[in-house]
């Protein structure tokens, strides 16, 4: 079972690796600076990936939202949206397990060797909660709301929160442009420590961003049940022995419910089932 557990992992891991670098393509980015401004930067990526990386050819949606959000011009807004829910429609919180590069940098950080890993916690599915929470407020309420005098609101998220930014943008940018470096000041202090504090718990514990701060896992969970690509059990092959509930990362039970919000389609309960009632 482990045997087939790792060689599926791996295969998971590599796919995650082959879209990450093909959505931050733009080596010649790295090497001046600079961000890529190509036509395809009007569309957008299914994951968590900044607009402001380098390499970066493609849209964050999440980003994308914030920027047009506030904005009278409903066109693109609407395509955000449209791109978001057909998306979500298709394949739910798959794009979490097999594409988002920051969803890739938690499973190999977790993969680091701690004597006490930590699988839950009292609250832990309360606090689960907060990324709606953070989509709300962050994402819709407060560029939209909270706007210039030309009417235009601010990628809040991205700026006050988002740790897969400040490592793919942020910090990158900030090395390479001397000018930058002048300007810095407490906000990218204190997002350098949100993104520390997160990768340190990603050690500890399995994706702490995907399940707690995320604003397009949220989005995406609220699909899982109804997307195309979802589970199913096979009640009368299914002999109830608890394995799949036991090798799953994200602490859901396929038994009860396949099709969690929580759920990131990873495939480690359908690897581990004896029975092979999941499919």
């Amino acid at each position: 079972m482990d045997k087939r557990k790792n060689i599926s992992e791996g295969k998971r891991h590599g796919i995650q690796i082959f879209w990450a670098f093909l959505t931050n393509s733009y080596l010649m980015g790295f090497a001046q600076g600079k961000i890529y401004k190509g036509g395809s930067k009007n569309i957008c990526v299914p994951g968590l990936n900044c607009y402001s990386c380098p390499g970066a050819v493609g849209a964050c949606p999440i980003g994308a939202m914030q920027a047009v959000i506030g904005n009278w011009n409903f066109k693109f807004a609407f395509y955000v949206a449209g791109f978001l829910m057909f998306t979500g429609g298709l394949v739910g919180r798959f794009v979490c397990g097999w594409l988002c590069p920051f969803g890739l940098i938690q499973d190999l950080l977790h993969k680091i060797p701690f004597p006490k890993k930590i699988k839950t916690f009292r609250g832990d599915w309360f606090l689960r909660k907060l990324k709606y929470i953070i989509f709300a407020v962050f994402v819709i309420l407060m560029p939209m709301f909270l706007v210039d005098i030309l009417g235009q609101g601010a990628p809040y998220f991205c700026k006050l929160i988002c740790p897969a930014g400040t490592l793919e943008g942020g910090i990158p940018l900030v090395l390479l442009n001397k000018s930058l470096r002048s300007t810095l000041g407490f906000l990218y202090v204190w997002k350098n420590m949100l993104l520390a504090a997160v990768l340190i718990l990603s050690v500890l514990i399995y994706r702490p961003f995907c399940k707690y701060l995320c604003p397009l896992g949220a989005v995406y969970s609220v699909f899982n049940k109804v997307s195309v690509f979802r589970y199913q059990v096979d009640r009368e092959k299914c002999i109830s022995c608890g394995v799949c509930a036991d090798v799953c990362s994200m602490q859901v039970n396929p038994l009860k419910d396949a099709n969690h919000a929580e759920c990131i389609r990873c495939g480690a309960c359908k690897k581990a089932c004896p029975a092979k009632a999941i499919r």
